[in-house]
């Protein structure tokens, strides 16, 4: 039997895994290519991968006889049951020590199951995020590995060369254990439905608020794309809204105002909720989707609650100003609460990410790619304790410059009756955070009432009646008991 060349084999040929089998083939590794339905693996080295480095196999076993140990082998099928499907067909031609790395869309508590179960396999298991669509797959994504840390050194090399590059270095580093790698992904997408949602909220208070015309608006995008919004989500937006059909109508109005979603955004939202953290931008991006699928619901409101019609009468430049800041402090906020998440995530998995690297993934070939990520791996790699970006001092100094024009596009929202959740739950979560005390003394108290769930005393009015550190119930009324029910989780 001849020797193994191959360097690292690839199964699922849809678009993402024929342009990730190139890229890798352009980068000088030799890739085995396998797919379900064999024809597609004749056509692609007929085609494609005519004249590359590229290997085709027509089973599993032939697959994994081509590839040099220890085998490395992306899965890049569809999340779900196909990834324990293939892995099933893969394990009785592998050997200990070999990499199965899942290169989809799964949900991290697959991922960690998926490690353990191969663990005790001696099998290394890697659950990578990969994005930045088709055209990041050819030319280089970003790439977010996690899993066995044994399996690093096997793959950095190949999946550093592939990765895109930011100021020379490789977006794509460790994230750290088990499922982590589709974790960060996971908070990934949570925060491009946010960035998306912004932007949707600008692009409407710009049309319905300030009048202005696609074109307008798309040349305004053009604008801040040069600024401190220079970003991949702002760049294709101008695109979009210069586009015109073939008639001459911005291509834009035809499309029916009805969102899709893959559920990863909800994915994060819902793990947001049962860490308890804040992530109120990507929870109101997420319910902005579903407000939009009730379209038929929303024709019919329209026809009977009354609401007030937008004037504009400003300085047209000044709003757009105001609205740069309010959208700048906005994704400020989204991304700050995105990296609480993934801090209280490594608490409860107990997992080491490191934020720095993270941010650097993030920098070029994924879809929330932007010079603002630039200031956050820096923020990370000057204090990698660092508890909030807010406590920096470049967000610190940018988000006080944004405050009174961000006031002002929230209170003009409100006033002309054009919805903005994103930017409205961004500003309201800025003010939760830097307030000392907050309304949920009240809350315990009422808590306490109906529940007798408890409630703590603040340090200074500590007392024999009201002891430190106690969970303390009261008879508010005289005639209940004086048993309390649960204790809370401050």
């Amino acid at each position: 039997m001849s020797e193994a060349t191959g360097d690292i084999g690839l199964i699922g040929l849809a678009v993402m895994g024929q342009n990730l089998i190139l890229n890798a083939a352009d980068h000088g590794y030799t890739v085995v290519a396998y797919n379900r339905t064999v024809s597609k693996v004749d056509h692609f080295l007929e085609n494609e991968a005519k004249g590359k480095s590229i290997i085709g196999a027509h089973s599993i076993q032939e697959l994994c006889a081509n590839l040099k140990r220890p085998r490395r082998i992306i899965l890049l099928v569809k999340a779900g049951d196909a990834v324990d499907n293939f892995i099933n067909q893969l394990l009785p031609f592998l050997e200990k020590g070999d990499i199965i790395i899942d290169g989809g869309n799964s949900h991290f508590p697959d991922s960690n199951r998926r490690y353990e179960e191969l663990k005790q396999k001696d099998i290394l298991f890697v659950g990578s995020g990969v994005s930045g669509g088709e055209e990041g797959a050819r030319y280089g994504p970003s790439i977010m590995p996690g899993g066995h840390p044994d399996a690093w050194p096997h793959i950095k090399e190949i999946f550093q060369d592939i990765s895109a590059k930011s100021d020379g270095e490789a977006c794509c580093d460790w994230v750290g254990e088990a499922g982590s790698g589709h974790y960060v992904k996971m908070v990934h997408n949570g925060i491009e439905y946010g960035d998306m949602q912004l932007i949707c909220e600008a692009y409407d208070l710009l049309k319905r608020g300030a009048g202005f015309t696609n074109r307008e608006i798309g040349e305004v995008f053009a604008r801040w794309n040069t600024g401190v919004l220079d970003s991949f989500l702002v760049e294709i937006t101008r695109d979009i809204l210069l586009y015109e059909d073939v008639d001459g109508v911005s291509l834009v109005e035809k499309i029916l105002d009805t969102a899709g979603q893959k559920g990863t955004g909800k994915w994060t939202a819902t793990n947001a909720l049962d860490l308890g953290m804040p992530v109120t931008l990507i929870g109101e991006a997420v319910f902005s989707r579903c407000l939009s699928a009730i379209k038929e619901e929303r024709v019919r409101a329209s026809a009977t609650l009354e609401g007030p019609t937008p004037q504009f009468d400003g300085n047209k430049q000044e709003f757009v100003d105001q609205l740069e800041q309010a959208l700048y402090a906005s994704k400020i906020i989204s991304y700050s609460q995105g990296f609480m998440l993934m801090r209280e995530a490594a608490k409860e998995y107990n997992w080491n990410l490191d934020n720095a690297a993270i941010a650097l993934m993030w920098r070029g070939g994924c879809i929330i790619r932007s010079v603002f990520l630039a200031e956050i791996t820096k923020a990370y790699r000057e204090n990698p304790e660092l508890e909030n970006l807010l406590f920096h001092p470049f967000f610190n100094q940018a988000i006080s410059k944004a405050q009174a024009p961000w006031r002002q596009i929230v209170s003009k929202s409100t006033l002309w009756g054009i919805p903005t959740p994103a930017f409205a739950t961004a500003l309201s979560f800025y003010d939760g955070y830097r307030s000392a005390r907050l309304p949920a003394n009240l809350l315990q108290a009422q808590r306490d009432y109906f529940g007798a769930h408890t409630f703590r005393v603040l340090p200074e009015f500590v007392s024999e009646t009201l002891p430190k550190d106690t969970n303390i119930h009261v008879n508010w009324t005289g005639r209940g008991g004086n048993i309390s029910a649960t204790t809370y989780d401050a």
